[in-house]
C-alpha cells in the first residue's frame, strides 16, 4: 500500500520535531547538571572568589542558552480547518489554506519548506529533516490536507 493512501489526518493536527526536542531536553539537563556539580565541587573559598558580576554573567549565559534551546523545541506546525499555523522559534506565521501552494522536504534539507501563493517560501522548522521517516510522513500528511482543501 503506498504511503499516500494512509488514512486522512483529522484536524486540528500538530506536528513537532522529535529529535530537536529530545536533544534540547537532554543537552539542557546535562549542562545544568554539569554546572551544578562543578559549582558545588568548589570549596567555599573558591566559590567566595566569584564576584556578583561573574555570577550574574554565568546565570545570564545559562538563560541565553535556555532561550535558544526553548526556541528550537517550541517549533511546530498546526493544521486547523481554516488555516495553517507555523511556529519557528519565537516567530508565529498564520496562513489561510489558499495561501499555501505546496510543501516540500528536499533530500538533505534541514527542514520542510512551504511554497506560498505570493511567490515566497517559508521554512517549517516543526518538520525537521533529521527526523527521517517521521518528517516524510508529516510532509505527506500535509500534502494530503492541501489536496483535499
Amino acid at each position: 500500500m503506498p504511503a499516500d493512501s494512509e488514512g486522512p489526518v483529522t484536524l486540528p493536527h500538530t506536528w513537532r520535531p522529535f529529535g530537536v526536542r529530545m536533544a534540547g531536553a537532554i543537552a539542557g539537563i546535562g549542562l545544568f547538571a554539569i554546572c551544578a556539580v562543578a559549582w558545588f565541587a568548589f570549596d567555599a573559598a573558591t566559590r567566595a572568589k566569584f564576584t556578583p558580576f561573574q555570577r550574574g554573567t554565568l546565570v545570564g549565559l545559562g538563560l541565553m542558552i535556555f532561550a535558544c534551546g526553548y526556541a528550537l523545541t517550541r517549533s511546530r506546525v498546526v493544521a486547523e480547518t481554516s488555516r495553517l499555523v507555523v511556529v519557528n522559534g519565537y516567530r508565529r506565521h498564520v496562513y489561510e489554506w489558499p495561501e499555501v501552494i505546496s510543501i516540500s522536504l528536499p533530500r538533505g534539507a534541514p527542514w520542510a519548506m512551504l511554497d506560498l501563493a505570493d511567490g515566497t517560501s517559508q521554512a517549517v522548522m516543526g518538520i525537521q529533516g533529521s527526523d527521517g521517516d517521521r518528517a516524510i510522513r508529516a510532509v505527506r500528511e500535509l500534502r494530503q490536507i492541501l489536496r483535499a482543501g
